[in-house]
């Protein structure tokens, strides 16, 4: 369904979103921003190393971290050409995702899906400024902690989302990721 898949965040949210995604058997691009000191990837590591934690671990066992790379978005956002569905989990700041969702498209392959794990902020006001391409293959896939155990995913879909990828996004969280999708109005 994914053939790969980029998680942009690696903070609880993110990391948990990209632990499903590989638990599932896709490979798995976490990115995260740069570190200061010599590890420049050493957020995303954290991300990684809490996923890890056996108090409550977010990978199925020790060896599906082998499907999640790690990277930062100073050195790496263009990889996410590499991927056919970027999931957003950055900080709900709308000036902060609208500058992201602006680099990623420099960089994006025709065709992928674009989505935010925003509870919080309206579709309309996430797509604001976006061209009408990519506004069609935007959605809201709102993960619920600890992602790994909690079945319910809210899909939302903005005023120009095409039907066909709220289908492709519903089928393989159901599918693959074991979800239980509920779609929402914005």
């Amino acid at each position: 369904m994914f053939k790969k898949v980029a998680v942009i965040g690696a903070g609880t949210m993110g990391a948990g979103i990209a632990g499903q995604v590989a638990n599932a058997g896709i490979d798995v691009l976490l990115l995260d921003l740069a570190s200061d000191g010599d590890d420049v990837n050493a957020t995303a590591q954290r991300g990684l190393d809490r996923l890890k934690d056996p108090d409550q671990p977010g990978l199925m066992d020790k060896t599906v971290s082998s499907r999640i790379e790690l990277g930062n978005i100073r050195d790496d956002l263009h990889r996410v050409a590499e991927c056919d569905w970027i999931a957003e989990a950055v900080v709900e700041r709308l000036d902060i995702k609208h500058q992201l969702y602006r680099d990623l498209s420099a960089h994006m392959q025709d065709g992928a899906i674009l989505t935010s794990n925003t509870s919080t902020i309206p579709i309309s006001l996430l797509t604001d400024g976006m061209d009408d391409d990519l506004k069609q293959r935007f959605a809201i896939t709102h993960f619920f902690n600890p992602v790994r155990f909690m079945r319910l995913l809210e899909l939302v879909r903005g005023e120009h989302t095409r039907p066909d990828i709220m289908k492709r996004l519903a089928d393989f969280s159901e599918q693959q990721l074991g979800k239980g999708v509920v779609e929402c109005a914005d």
